[in-house]
């Protein structure tokens, strides 16, 4: 029994430093990723530095997740289609591509929130 609970711990485990090892190679090998991580941290320093509210931060943060993942779901998509198709085909030019819309409607839609509770408090911050 005590080896099952053993195993099925490792699994979990395993199963953590795999994901953590994804984001990691995502981040490494991908220019959006960097720049989504960038604008993740310059939105994290404009949160603290203008005190925006607990529900602001939860928007904020279930934001960083979609695009994020997103992001990450693309790029997954993108190297099982390069693996499946390495010669270029119509169909999978469509596969990345929408794939790759994907993550800029998430993107764009995040920017458009991330205006609407950040420009406001740039305004009152700096009397403008």
């Amino acid at each position: 029994m005590r080896e099952k609970i053993k195993e099925k711990e490792k699994k979990l485990v395993n199963s953590f430093k795999y994901a953590i090892c994804g984001i990691k190679t995502a981040i490494k090998t991908e220019q959006n990723m960097k720049i989504h991580v960038l604008i993740l941290l310059v939105v994290v320093l404009a949160g603290v530095m203008l005190d925006i509210s607990k529900i602001e931060w939860i928007i904020c943060i279930i934001l960083f997740g979609l695009v994020i993942s997103a992001e990450l779901v693309n790029t997954s998509l993108e190297a099982i289609v390069d693996i499946v198709k390495p010669e270029m085909h119509p169909k999978a030019k469509i596969a990345k591509d929408v794939a790759a819309s994907s993550v800029l409607v998430m993107a764009v839609a995040a920017a458009i929130v991330g205006l609407i509770i950040f420009v406001p408090r740039f305004i009152q911050c700096f009397n403008i």
